[in-house]
């Protein structure tokens, strides 16, 4: 037998928010949000779709969970894999920023493509279907860095979808060099972004400024079909200021731009009632949010000899309570920015439920891994199974949403109605059958030093 080959039926506990809203007799869920079901695939598709009988939980909980493959909103494939190169010791934004400048100056679109080539591949295992990648786009390694992830995602097309945004100062968007570059990033499907963020308040003509620059960012991204994903107040300072003013701004011109606002971290240090306002700003909008726990739990708030007792992080549940479209992501993989992550969604959802209070189990905790992380992308297919939808699916080896956040789980990914080779990390690792120094002698002396 082919352990590759495709299976015809399979026994799962699909989470209820993934599942065709559509179906309800006998479709119910149990406490955990888990439907049993048996779901027929022919031809890469789900052909039917069965409710299993009510079942004892020993019986229920035999079945592994299942997702539909997850999407990462947010990620820097340029520079992913580059921290032993260009360690960031200090865990600082200022010591990340001249690492990442360093590397910057030394990288080439062989680095990127091997890079890309390894993020993706790692993506595809892992269980993600999409990824948008934010791309360093001024100076030398710009363009070497957009030719080699465009020629990634042509080789990618139809394992994992791959967006990229061209990530430069804002203010660049106001010259005719930014012009020319909206241009090549318009001609091959990307999007505009930047930064947004302090300092702030520095007089009238840098808010001017700031205004102008989007302003014309926006302008740009309407006139060639782009939408906008900008790094908006990844800081622990000036609380929700860079938000508020692309969402004032937003709501004035009301142009045809998708909008999404990466980080937001500053804005959950906002008194609630503030927050809340904001967050309805940004729903009538129709901006998206994506929240970044790990980067920013790791750099944001560091002060020597100090654990943080405030925590910035995108106010996750009031922007769901306001409608905002909310994803969360992994950001940086093994990068100046964060030493951690591998491009896996799974060890992503256990990681981010502590640290965002998120509960799987309900909707709106696993939405934006899923659902609404694939809204903001603007993806083909919302991630819901349904008679006609792709037979893809994560399953995993865990019986309970308990079962998942108690050890990473095994997995098998099936694509197309395919099995995917596993994961590199559920593969036995080759350090533990490495070759160590030879034993001591069994009378050799131990020495205490």
């Amino acid at each position: 037998m082919n352990p590759a080959a495709g299976p015809s039926s399979l026994l799962v506990r699909l989470p209820r928010g993934l599942l065709d809203p559509r179906l309800a007799v006998g479709f119910g869920a149990d406490a955990d949000g888990l439907v049993s079901l048996r779901l027929r695939i022919a031809a890469g598709q789900i052909t039917a779709i069965e409710p299993l009988p009510a079942a004892a939980p020993p019986t229920a909980a035999g079945l592994p969970l299942a997702l539909t493959p997850l999407v990462e909103p947010h990620a820097h494939l340029d520079k992913a894999f580059s921290a032993v190169a260009f360690p960031n010791r200090q865990g600082t934004m200022a010591a990340a920023m001249a690492a990442n400048l360093r590397e910057h100056g030394e990288r080439s679109a062989e680095q990127v493509a091997e890079r890309a080539e390894r993020a993706l591949d790692r993506a595809w295992r892992n269980g993600l279907r999409a990824i948008r990648s934010h791309v360093d786009s001024l100076g030398p390694a710009a363009q070497p860095s957009w030719d080699a992830l465009l020629e990634a995602r042509q080789r990618w097309l139809g394992r994992v979808e791959l967006q990229l945004v061209a990530m430069a100062p804002v203010d660049h968007w106001l010259s005719p060099d930014g012009v020319a570059l909206a241009r090549r990033v318009a001609d091959g499907q990307g999007l505009l972004g930047g930064v947004i963020g302090p300092p702030y308040g520095q007089g009238l003509a840098r808010r001017i400024g700031d205004r102008e620059a989007l302003l014309a960012l926006l302008e740009l991204a309407e006139r060639c079909g782009c939408g906008v994903d900008l790094h908006v107040d990844e800081s622990d300072a000036y609380p929700g200021v860079g938000v508020a003013l692309v969402a004032g701004l937003a709501l004035e011109q009301r142009r045809a731009v998708a909008i999404t606002c990466s980080h937001a971290s500053s804005m959950g240090l906002l008194p609630a009632r503030a927050c809340d306002r904001l967050a309805d700003r940004l729903a009538e909008a129709e901006i998206a949010v994506v929240a970044l726990p790990t980067t920013n739990f790791w750099l944001l708030g560091r002060r020597l000899a100090r654990t943080p007792w405030r925590r910035p992080l995108a106010p996750i549940r009031s922007l769901q309570r306001a409608g905002v479209r909310l994803a969360i992501g992994g950001d940086n993989v093994q990068d100046p920015w964060y030493p951690g992550g591998d491009f896996d969604p799974i060890e992503l959802l256990r990681l981010a439920a502590p640290l965002c209070q998120l509960m799987p189990w309900q909707r709106l905790g696993l939405a934006p891994f899923s659902t609404a992380a694939a809204a903001v992308l603007q993806l083909a297919w919302d991630g819901v199974v349904r008679v006609g939808a792709p037979a893809d699916l994560v399953l995993l080896g865990a019986g309970s949403w308990g079962e998942l956040l108690a050890r990473p789980p095994q997995r098998r990914v099936l694509r197309g109605g395919q099995w995917l080779p596993p994961p590199e990390q559920e593969l036995p690792s080759p350090l533990l059958f490495a070759p160590g120094p030879p034993p001591l002698p069994a009378h050799a002396p131990v020495s205490h030093g």
